[in-house]
């Protein structure tokens, strides 16, 4: 199996690249947990939310990577592990330590870290149109310190698309 993870900010094209490379490659793709479990709240998300959150991810990321451990299938994930630890960090100002350990033994083959440079789409669950750059920022410097490969995707429609293609094929 493949694991490529498209990751970056609060709309910046992370569930369309996902829908996109996985026709593609012909692969998998693994939509945003986190969207549908705050959408399906009756009350502002607690810091144990965005804990079972992260708790989902891994366990759909585990399982998969059993399932397919033997296939050469591309599997893409809509964000992962940093995105919520960041999250965390941000709203809560901490994160758990097996959250961290979770990213150290959990990595990736790829990541695809979105630029925020799409035209902000609000909806009811995004909050942060003002910290996009600064988060696009943050999450690189967590894939650096956790030595987590990955390439930056930048650009509108096909051209996005073409460097997350070419992104992938330089790395398989």
């Amino acid at each position: 199996m493949k694991w490529i993870v498209i990751t970056g900010a609060e709309s910046s094209g992370k569930s369309t690249l996902t829908g996109q490379l996985s026709k593609v490659f012909a692969g998998m793709g693994v939509f945003e947990y986190a969207r549908d479990y705050v959408e399906r709240l009756k009350r502002p998300y607690q810091q144990k939310d965005v804990e079972t959150v992260a708790k989902r991810q891994l366990y759909f990321a585990c399982k998969i990577r059993k399932d397919h451990a033997n296939s050469d299938i591309f599997v893409f994930f809509d964000t992962f592990l940093i995105v919520t630890k960041i999250w965390l960090e941000e709203v809560y100002h901490n994160s758990p330590i097996w959250l961290n350990q979770a990213i150290i033994d959990n990595k990736p083959d790829l990541v695809l870290l979105c630029e925020p440079d799409l035209e902000w789409q609000a909806d009811g669950v995004r909050e942060n149109s003002d910290k996009r750059d600064y988060l696009f920022h943050r999450y690189r410097k967590e894939l650096e310190y956790y030595q987590i490969p990955y390439s930056i995707v930048n650009g509108k429609g096909d051209k996005r698309l073409q460097l997350a293609v070419q992104s992938i094929h330089n790395k398989f």
